[in-house]
């Protein structure tokens, strides 16, 4: 496994942004590696575990807040940070030493202002029980170091997504951010179907006849996409077992999606008895 950050003698002009709720397990790796942040701001939603204790220990600024969608909660997070400079991640995600050089790097040869409005970083997923990144992987590509004076997360509550507000475009960042997005198979399991529970309880009504398409067509495409193309055909049998995962929480999303199109509202049920 690549090593996490350590700390620099001379923290950078930039606020390292975290959201968060019950994230005791995973959250150290993830503090203990942006000790070049001049601050540290962790957003917490509810946690009864001990996050924010960590959290505190750890240097950060905690505020606790109600949790009211994705880009939201981000939103409020880039607004409080102390600096415009930004670095948002998950309480799963750790820099690594090969990205926080690069970082400081890019501030120090700028003096403490890039000149794109965001960069674009890679984050790879680790499966359970392994240090590193499998061989060759590609999970996705985000900006998630950004100016907010020149770029925001989006509002909504699906789609944490930055968005360049000028005509400029993103930079990009070679070093990695390893994800670590699941304890065990069984949490991936929990955590997908909570998610897709949630994201068919926010999102807006599809075509019916999409989503009957959808129902045949989505787990096999979505395996092997994941398998494939992103790389998870080189990480073993884990591979294999994450793409299928993910096929199914894919289906299970469009399952909920038409069962919450079809099925009558609660409401709807009581009054057909009265």
């Amino acid at each position: 496994m690549a090593k996490p950050a350590e700390s620099s003698l001379r923290r950078l002009p930039l606020t390292v942004t975290i959201i968060a709720c019950n994230e005791a397990a995973r959250l150290p790796r993830t503090l203990a590696a942006v000790g070049f942040a001049d601050e540290i701001l962790l957003l917490d939603s509810g946690s009864t575990d001990a996050t924010i204790e960590i959290a505190e220990a750890h240097g950060a600024r905690v505020e606790r807040v109600d949790w009211p969608g994705y880009g939201q909660q981000k939103r409020r997070a880039e607004a409080w940070a102390r600096h415009d400079w930004i670095l948002n991640l998950d309480a799963d995600e750790v820099v690594t030493a090969a990205l926080a050089k690069e970082i400081e790097t890019l501030f120090e040869a700028h003096e403490g202002s890039p000149p794109a409005p965001g960069y674009a970083l890679r984050i790879l997923n680790v499966y359970p029980g392994d240090s590193a990144p499998r061989p060759f992987a590609n999970d996705y590509r985000v900006v998630r170091l950004y100016d907010r004076r020149r770029a925001s997360y989006r509002d909504h509550p699906l789609f944490d997504r930055v968005e360049i507000e000028t005509n400029e475009g993103a930079g990009r960042l070679r070093s990695p951010v390893h994800h670590f997005p699941f304890t065990d198979w069984a949490a991936l399991v929990d955590k997908e179907n909570r998610y897709t529970s949630y994201v068919a309880e926010m999102a807006k009504p599809r075509s019916g006849a999409v989503l009957l398409l959808r129902l045949v067509t989505e787990m096999p495409i979505v395996f092997f996409k994941t398998w494939l193309f992103r790389g998870h055909v080189f990480g073993g049998w884990k591979g294999f077992a994450f793409a299928l995962v993910v096929g199914f929480a894919r289906t299970l999303r469009v399952i909920k999606l038409l069962s919450r199109q079809t099925l009558p509202s609660q409401s709807d049920q009581n009054d057909n008895l009265r």
